[in-house]
């Protein structure tokens, strides 16, 4: 199992780097463009804005991951042991049916939009919407490999690329 942890965060990780630095490239290059010749490129904000749409989904496991999303923590705080773990589990399994969810209804939407062009590309906006089930997937990969210590002890994920506690005191 923790040999596929370590390659899931890799493909993750790389896919996420790609598509970054692919964005970057391609909003750098319209902006030079536009400025040197008056001539920008037709395609690249719609593109770089339909990465920015994969991008967005594609991190929110490594992100949910290390803790890294916003969360209220008070009332786990303020009681017993018990009870805190209770709703962490509570929140484990309304977590994991949110997951299913995005999965599901990001299936439905990738066959509902499959004959709807994308307008400067002409792509069907089906690969578009087809971030959301796979960064739903993404995310409960993630969250199973986590939901337990998060329930018992309210830890997560750490690594020297990333430490949610370290990040939350900046």
């Amino acid at each position: 199992m923790k040999s596929f942890e370590k390659y899931l965060m890799i493909a993750n990780r790389g896919v996420l780097i790609a598509l970054l630095a692919a964005m970057a490239i391609i909003i750098f290059a319209n902006v030079v463009l536009r400025y040197a010749t008056n001539q920008s490129i037709e395609w690249a904000e719609e593109v770089a804005r339909y990465m920015m749409v994969w991008l967005t989904f594609l991190g929110a496991g490594p992100v949910l991951r290390y803790g890294g999303h916003i969360a209220v923590e008070n009332l786990q705080d303020s009681l017993p042991i018990s009870w805190a773990r209770a709703i962490r589990a509570f929140i484990a399994v309304m977590l994991t049916g949110f997951f299913i969810f995005i999965i599901w209804y990001g299936a439905i939407y990738v066959d509902r939009v499959q004959y709807q062009m994308t307008p400067t590309t002409q792509v069907s906006m089906s690969w578009v919407y087809g971030a959301m089930p796979a960064g739903g997937v993404l995310l409960l990969l993630h969250w199973l490999l986590i939901v337990r210590d998060y329930v018992l002890t309210r830890t997560f994920a750490s690594d020297s690329h990333f430490d949610a506690t370290a990040s939350a005191s900046l």
